[in-house]
């Protein structure tokens, strides 16, 4: 056998060896799949409405299932920089005077992020999940 031969050989060894070891160990039947977070529910708005063109404030986010890093979405926008978790039942979130400076419906939501798997194989990964809708009213 030459040389370019023998390296051909060992190559290819080497390449089913490593195949065979993989799926023997069952390495991709271990890996779990992201699961469903837990559902976030908004219950109440604390103000629930305000004057078009009026100053900045503060919106209570009451409800429950939120995590320690839950966003409340302002018409689908989060705000990641002014949310405030106060507890698994409430959040806060600096509303500033331009996001009310006319008249309408907004949408607010409350986001679970995603969470990362932990261990080799990456178990206890969440999803993200959005609670359903409910209006704000700026008058």
């Amino acid at each position: 056998m030459t040389t370019t031969q023998l390296l051909k050989t060992f190559t290819t060894t080497a390449l089913a060896a490593l195949i065979a070891l993989t799926v023997a160990c069952g390495y991709s039947s271990k890996m779990t799949a992201p699961v469903a977070g837990t559902a976030p529910t908004i219950a109440q708005l604390a103000p629930d409405t305000a004057t078009a063109g009026g100053a900045a404030f503060v919106l209570t986010v009451n409800g429950t299932n939120f995590g320690t890093k839950a966003v409340v979405n302002w018409n689908g926008v989060a705000q990641t920089a002014n949310t405030t978790y106060v507890s698994g039942s409430q959040l806060t979130v600096a509303v500033p005077a331009s996001a009310i400076a006319t008249s309408g419906t907004v949408q607010i939501t409350v986001t679970n992020p995603a969470t990362a798997g932990t261990g080799i194989y990456g178990t206890g990964a969440t999803l993200a999940v959005t609670s359903s809708a409910m209006d704000f009213t700026i008058n």
